[in-house]
């Protein structure tokens, strides 16, 4: 798969999961919703219950700022349908109210009915997409 067909591929995809580094280097991912953007991608921190208000990602983004991101496709009856893309770039955290935060989240808004029915209020991150990979069972 080229790189233009995994860009293509993830755009459509509904959610993706997000792997940052924690601070004694292991894997941190979680799941997230997303707008693509050029080649940045957007995630709000949004009001969908949390067990603490400092996000692990948030912290480890702020100390390490390199992420992958991940999404795929599957079907069990037909594997020649499967597919993933792997989207690594450099994630920063935008400041909840700021502009570049708000018209990150018009842009989750078009794309994700509970956004429009309850707007994100936290910060947003955006991830610039420096490499897109991925495979397809077709």
């Amino acid at each position: 798969m080229d790189a233009v067909d995994a860009r293509e591929r993830f755009a459509r995809a509904r959610s993706a999961r997000l792997a940052s580094v924690r601070p004694n280097g292991a894997p941190h991912l979680v799941p997230v919703c997303f707008a693509l953007v050029g080649d940045t991608v957007v995630s709000a921190i949004d009001s969908k219950p949390k067990r603490t208000g400092r996000l692990q990602r948030i912290e480890n983004i702020a100390r390490e700022p390199r992420v992958a991101l991940v999404a795929d496709h599957y079907e069990d009856a037909d594997w020649q349908r499967l597919w993933w893309v792997r989207a690594d770039g450099v994630a920063r955290v935008l400041s909840a109210g700021s502009d570049e935060a708000e018209a990150a989240v018009d842009q989750l808004a078009r794309r994700y009915a509970q956004y429009r029915e309850t707007r994100p209020s936290g910060p947003v991150l955006a991830v610039e997409v420096e490499r897109w990979s991925g495979w397809s069972g077709a």
